[in-house]
């Protein structure tokens, strides 16, 4: 990340917006990557589906890294909201504006939240699958808001890579683009490796206080 840091600091500077585009270089990589972690959500989730009445043990580690992936979509979209925010409101004069994509996103990043919040308010057995199917609906709306700003005219600019003849950036700026994406890719990896782990521990810390609560309560009949 810190060559992804000095890539974005020495590309050259944009013609229109100076030095204010660079934060496109921390933008777009959370933008992009916010896509990829609802996708591996929603095939853990699937996975769960699929095994948990057959394999227990795989569905539990199907639902565990259907909450690490969750966790880090909130958090890149977070991140890619809250960049975005800061950039229009230099680059528009607006803080926010009700656009197809940046409506579609923050709906994106308000179903996961609801995600999230189903998984710590919610103590019942059945939160699991509750939780896998919102996860399935919720990825309904990746492919909607990625394709936004090709289907309807938007605030929004033009898509960078494969937007047609008049988008994209200078071929002098792409090194520091996909250097970052590559370096919050990695980054991002690690994290949901790490938030797996954890997880897992507490699925299993769960499991070993029910039974020493179970044996309490033979031992007491």
């Amino acid at each position: 990340m810190a060559f992804g840091f000095y890539q974005a600091m020495a590309a050259p500077t944009e013609a229109t917006m100076g030095n204010l585009y660079r934060v496109f270089f921390y933008h777009f990589p959370h933008t992009i990557l916010s896509f990829l972690f609802p996708y591996l959500n929603c095939g853990a989730s699937l996975l769960y589906l699929a095994w948990r009445k057959n394999n227990p043990v795989r569905a539990a580690k199907a639902d565990a890294f259907a909450v690490a992936s969750c966790e880090l979509t909130v958090l890149y979209t977070t991140i890619g909201l809250a960049t975005g925010v800061l950039w229009g409101r230099a680059a528009w004069g607006i803080w926010w504006t009700w656009d197809a994509r940046l409506t579609t996103y923050l709906l994106l990043w308000l179903l996961y939240v609801s995600y999230l919040l189903l998984r710590r308010l919610s103590n019942g057995n059945t939160t699991p699958l509750l939780a896998a199917v919102l996860a399935i609906f919720a990825a309904v709306d990746i492919p909607i808001c990625f394709e936004s700003i090709r289907w309807w005219r938007t605030q929004h600019p033009a898509p960078v890579f494969g937007g047609g003849q008049d988008s994209g950036i200078d071929p002098s700026m792409v090194p520091a683009v996909l250097w970052n994406v590559a370096a919050f890719l990695l980054w991002g990896l690690f994290l949901l490796g790490c938030r797996y782990a954890l997880e897992r521990r507490r699925q299993a810390q769960q499991i070993g206080d029910s039974y020493e609560l179970l044996a309490a309560d033979e031992g007491a009949l």
